[in-house]
């Protein structure tokens, strides 16, 4: 019997073999390379034509332009007879520009140190501090994710665990701290495997890929490798190129020249790709901490699986020839030939259905057999075995404690499987699988550039890829740099350049600032890809250091803001909520990083089981720090989301998340209100500011103000927040002597006696409303 050779081992060989996959007349991914020969796009959608960098307008407020950026849009501005906005104030704009590069709040000390720099440079310190901070990549990472459709889990009615995604999730993360050129970051998750092979954070890179929802239990194999690489097609259609791709699947898209031929077209460059779970990944203390727990399991579990085992092995054959059997007529084509006649789909069939083989798949013969009330299929000599399986099954169940919950050592990967030869692509009729047309080689949109695939397979993969991002990372690609530069213009002020973000279509709305767009385009490309430099450039401009105070001339003039005279208003994500409140509470861990966490649920979510094998869906985490984490590094389970980041519109790992949703719903203040952890929260912030201000409740008032708010509340504010507490007290009070309220106290005061508990309990109350108010939940 041949050898398998893994993955892992063909990548260090092709290292030896073939070096880089890129061509050797090449320069490295992020180097300025010679720029191909630009290519005229056939149609005349303005944003198939290439980036050309524009004139920098000349306006008459020279004294406003910071940034070129200002310049394009004070344009807009005078042509309307349109002033913009005064600068916000210090303390405004430094717990904005944290909010948007770090996803929390900042902290009082942090405010005061930017308010009181007389510096010339205060403002570029202060960008270039918080761009220079890990937070930086959670914040961008989480944006990127959203985009991924990253989980922890794979959907569908099992919902199985996937314990190595976290490896892709840190992989962004440190991308985008390391300042890693964007055209390199778009080639490592669509061709890591294939143009570095001996790079594990590249091999890593590839899970963007590997993120589709997915069900084990698909019985038609074809169609799943169908659906995934369709899955893919479609992301990296409307992540990367801002193209609605998946209208062609079907037929020619109604809007847009693209024909159902280049959709297919484009999706075979996915054709020879494949899942990989099982890459062994390089050793530190998370895999050896995960190796000594699965050790654990399994020396208490040994005899449990050794009966099971010997149970199987009595009808093994029978049970995996049942299970094979089980699957559709086209999957058993492949699953039932010999592995020296198979075909690269044949390959793809047989990897698949290894990876989602297991000793239990097999007990379902047992049990078939066992439960069958027809004479002609029913044992009973298999009926006892099953009732055996069936005991050891629920006997090895209550071990799953000891399993390593979130932790794994190994990687998943998007590879090629060590071969160089595709399975054939077909347009489909009406996008059914079973009704192939004509085949289709690789090949580039032709409404988008004539420009041609130059695929070199290697010897352990096509090559298709590779050929692939070189088009979609090249400066003459009129698309990757306009999408990606409008997707951080949307993050900053609330909508792109292009409404749309992720459709540049005809049926997408047109840019308001179209020669803005292509300045930020044409000078990302120029600078490297760097998206460092693209922030600090919007982070440093006039137009973002704008109050946002509402403004009767401008509103009358711009009602929906379009021409940004006024900075707009923004409600916090899901994430920023939650973490802000930790960070206001004292409580956030800043720990980068590793396998995700499970903070508890409210008591009233009952999580029952996730799949066959008996797991829970929430594994709350044992050690309390974990609670604490950032949002971005809690377990995403698709069909069980975070109950607080799912009120406030968190974003679905089903498909290429494009723009946060903002709702405003009943349900989001009953969260705050009603929530056992916001108000554990509240009574720890109600230390802490007990803490830092001591007994005088002016000074507590200012203090809870600076925390939450970066300012100390109006005379008008303080008197109503007096009056709440004088009121508060009274109720509690009079409850209390009744025996019908439980006081409340702040967490963590030290060294402080609290002389008086109901005024204190009054004070956690007052603390939990400010914390419910509007102006926590958005910034401006």
């Amino acid at each position: 019997m041949k050898k398998k050779i893994y993955p892992a081992v063909l990548w260090s060989l092709a290292v030896a073999m073939a070096g880089n996959a890129l061509a050797a007349d090449e320069k490295p991914a992020g180097a300025k390379a010679d720029a191909p020969q630009a290519t005229q796009s056939k149609s005349k959608l303005w944003s198939y034509q290439p980036v050309k960098a524009p004139v920098i307008p000349t306006v008459k407020q020279q004294e406003w332009i910071r940034t070129p950026i200002d310049a394009f849009i004070l344009q807009k501005l005078e042509e309307k007879g349109i002033h913009p906005s005064e600068d916000a104030d210090r303390a405004a704009f430094i717990r904005r520009a944290t909010l948007d590069v770090w996803g929390v709040i900042p902290t009082p000390e942090e405010v005061d140190a930017f308010v009181n720099d007389s510096s010339d440079n205060a403002y570029e310190k202060l960008v270039d501090r918080l761009l220079a901070s890990p937070k930086y990549g959670e914040r961008q990472g989480r944006k990127w994710l959203d985009l991924a459709r990253y989980a922890d889990s794979t959907g569908f009615q099992n919902d199985n665990d996937r314990l190595n995604m976290w490896r892709y999730r840190d992989y962004v993360i440190h991308a985008f701290n390391q300042d890693k050129p964007y055209s390199r970051f778009i080639q490592e998750q669509l061709a890591g495997d294939e143009l570095w092979p001996g790079d594990e954070q590249a091999l890593i890179a590839t899970g963007f890929m590997a993120q589709f929802p997915d069900n084990s239990n698909s019985r038609d194999l074809v169609q799943r490798k169908y659906q995934i690489t369709t899955d893919i097609t479609d992301t990296v259609g409307k992540v990367v190129l801002g193209q609605s791709l998946e209208c062609a699947r079907c037929h020619n898209h109604k809007f847009d020249k693209i024909s159902q031929k280049d959709y297919y077209s484009l999706q075979s460059f996915f054709a020879n790709i494949n899942a990989v779970d099982n890459i062994p990944a390089k050793k530190g203390e998370i895999e050896r901490n995960y190796e000594q727990q699965w050790a654990k399991w399994e020396a208490a579990t040994k005899d449990i699986r050794a009966k099971r085992k010997a149970i199987i092995d009595t009808h093994r054959e029978e049970a995996l020839k049942y299970h094979k059997e089980r699957y559709l007529t086209d999957s058993r084509e492949a699953i039932f030939k010999p592995k020296d006649q198979w075909t690269p789909l044949d390959r793809w069939v047989n990897h698949r259905l290894e990876n989602v083989t297991d000793e239990q798949s097999l007990t379902a013969y047992f049990r078939e057999k066992g439960e069958s009330t027809d004479s002609a299929t029913y044992s009973k000599e298999l009926a006892d075995k099953w009732a055996e399986l069936d005991k050891l099954n629920k006997q090895l169940r209550k071990f799953n404690e000891l399993k390593p919950a979130t932790n794994s050592n190994t990687i998943s990967a998007m590879t090629e499987l060590g071969y160089p030869d595709a399975p054939p692509t077909f347009v489909l009729a009406g996008g059914d699988h079973e009704k192939p047309l004509e085949e289709v080689q690789p090949a580039f949109p032709a409404a988008i550039t004539d420009e041609k695939p130059d695929i070199k397979p290697l010897s352990f993969s096509s090559g298709r890829r590779t050929a692939l991002v070189k088009w979609l990372t090249s400066p003459t690609n009129p698309l990757t740099a306009r999408v990606y530069v409008n997707r951080v213009w949307d993050q900053y002020f609330g909508h792109g350049i292009v409404t749309t973000v992720s459709d540049f279509g005809k049926a997408g709305q047109k840019p308001t600032h179209p020669e803005l767009l292509d300045y930020l385009a044409d000078k990302f490309v120029k600078d490297g890809w760097s998206v460092k430099k693209l922030h600090r450039e919007i982070l440093l401009s006039s137009v973002y250091r704008q109050s946002s105070d509402h403004r009767e001339d401008a509103h009358k003039a711009d009602p929906d803001n379009k021409l940004l005279a006024v900075f707009p208003r923004q409600r916090l994500e899901a994430e920023q909520v939650r973490d802000s409140l930790l960070v206001a509470s004292g409580k956030l861990e800043e720990k980068v990083g590793g396998p995700s966490v499970y903070p508890p649920l409210p008591k009233v979510i009952k999580t029952g089981e996730a799949n066959f094998n008996g797991d829970p869906a929430w594994k709350t985490s044992k050690d309390e720090h974990d609670h604490n984490r950032r949002s971005l590094y809690v377990f995403t389970r698709r069909s069980l989301p975070y109950p607080i980041l799912d009120s406030f519109n968190m974003a679905s790992p089903q498909d290429a998340h494009s723009k946060r949703e903002v709702t405003t719903t009943p349900l989001q203040a009953l969260t705050l209100f009603n929530s056992e952890v916001v108000f554990d929260w509240s009574k720890s912030l109600a230390g802490r500011v007990i803490n830092e201000a001591g007994d005088d409740e002016s000074d507590q008032l200012d203090r809870l103000y600076a925390i939450l708010f970066a300012r100390e509340p109006e005379s008008s504010e303080k008197d109503a927040l007096q009056a709440f507490l004088d009121e508060q007290e009274k109720v509690i009070r009079e409850k209390a002597s009744k025996g019908k309220f439980e006081v409340n106290v702040p967490i963590g005061v030290k060294d402080k006696q609290l002389t008086d508990p109901v005024r204190t309990a009054a004070f956690v109350d007052l603390v939990h409303s400010v914390v419910n108010s509007n102006e926590f939940i958005y910034r401006f």
